[in-house]
């Protein structure tokens, strides 16, 4: 029975992961997932990334943050002017910076949830254990996806054109969009996990 029930929870993980890999797909080929501003973009993908980091496990979240990583580097090749001028320069580091942050989202929101889980117990600020790992997932998609274009592709033209010094790219590119970012991706992600974590402890998957 107890093998039964083991298998049956691997199957609804793996439903899961498969439900979640299908909602980046969706997110990433429609306007849901990307709202344009000039020439830097907002992006809501890393919030079906975080979930899975947290409600799964940081494996599972790393092969979501995979899947955006894909889309987001399929973006370079004509449907991004900006990842198209880098794929130019060097696709292997244009590679690496639209993969490697995206896969960090989904492990680092999910490292930090086992850990918050096992430091806060006080029920007053017990959502915090999901917020946190939200917010930590977004920011990493941020730090990490500008932080690699920047030492990958500094003495640039496309990147030089935004300012000539690091601390002027900087304010470019931390603009609104990282703070709409980080905040949308708190709310919802930390929301829809603790709503899915019922659901799986209801369950037990």
């Amino acid at each position: 029975m107890n093998k039964r029930k083991t298998n049956q929870a691997k199957i609804r993980r793996l439903a899961f992961l498969a439900l979640f890999s299908a909602l980046v797909l969706l997110m990433a080929t429609t306007p849901i997932g990307y709202l344009n501003l000039g020439p830097v973009k907002i992006t809501f993908l890393a919030i079906p990334v975080v979930i899975g980091g947290i409600v799964l496990g940081p494996t599972h979240g790393a092969i979501l943050g995979f899947i955006f990583g894909a889309t987001s580097f399929a973006q370079c090749f004509g449907a991004d002017p900006l990842g198209s001028a880098l794929l130019i320069h060097n696709p292997v580091l244009t590679a690496i910076m639209c993969f490697l942050p995206r896969i960090l989202i989904g492990l680092f929101s999910g490292l930090s949830y086992k850990y918050l889980s096992k430091i806060i117990t006080n029920p007053k600020i017990y959502y915090l254990k999901y917020v946190l790992p939200s917010f930590i997932g977004s920011v990493t998609n941020s730090v990490f996806f500008i932080g690699f274009m920047l030492l990958f592709f500094w003495n640039t033209p496309e990147i030089q054109s935004f300012g000539s010094n690091v601390l002027t790219v900087l304010g470019v590119m931390f603009t609104a969009n990282v703070f709409i970012e980080a905040a949308v991706c708190s709310f919802i992600s930390a929301a829809l996990s603790k709503v899915l974590h019922i659901f799986s402890n209801k369950y037990n998957f």
